[in-house]
């Protein structure tokens, strides 16, 4: 599979309530890392209001799941955050990697520069 557009990675966690506190200061260093990588298209992070610990992010990445899988997760910078994070997970973590499609099923109204502002003025 040739990946044209790159790849999205959806990852979701199961943190212990009392934890997510502490799993979101680890969890930042690893973030302002990965954002900084140019390969790195857009990392969004949400919870769920309902289920506190349940937390789910969305990676966009210009590559295929073979380079993303030998060259990204392999960096340093994961090491440190696995390590704290891991023994804060009630359930395994869960990732699916998916073909990115082109730009015309890719839509964004955020304008990123200015985070809670929609590009059209609205805010």
């Amino acid at each position: 599979m040739a990946y044209t557009h790159g790849i999205s990675v959806h990852v979701t966690l199961f943190v212990a309530p009392e934890n997510v506190d502490r799993f979101f200061a680890a969890f930042e260093p690893l973030y302002r890392q990965v954002i900084r990588e140019p390969e790195c298209l857009s990392f969004e992070v949400y919870r769920n209001p309902e289920k506190p610990g349940k937390i789910v992010w969305v990676e966009d990445w210009s590559k295929s799941p073979s380079w993303f899988f030998h060259n990204q997760l392999t960096k340093d910078y994961y090491k440190e955050y696995l390590t704290i994070t891991q023994p804060m997970l009630i359930f395994p973590r869960e990732a699916e990697v998916f073909e990115r499609l082109p730009p015309k099923y890719c839509f964004s109204r955020v304008d990123y520069e200015n985070y809670g502002q929609w590009v059209s003025g609205a805010w």
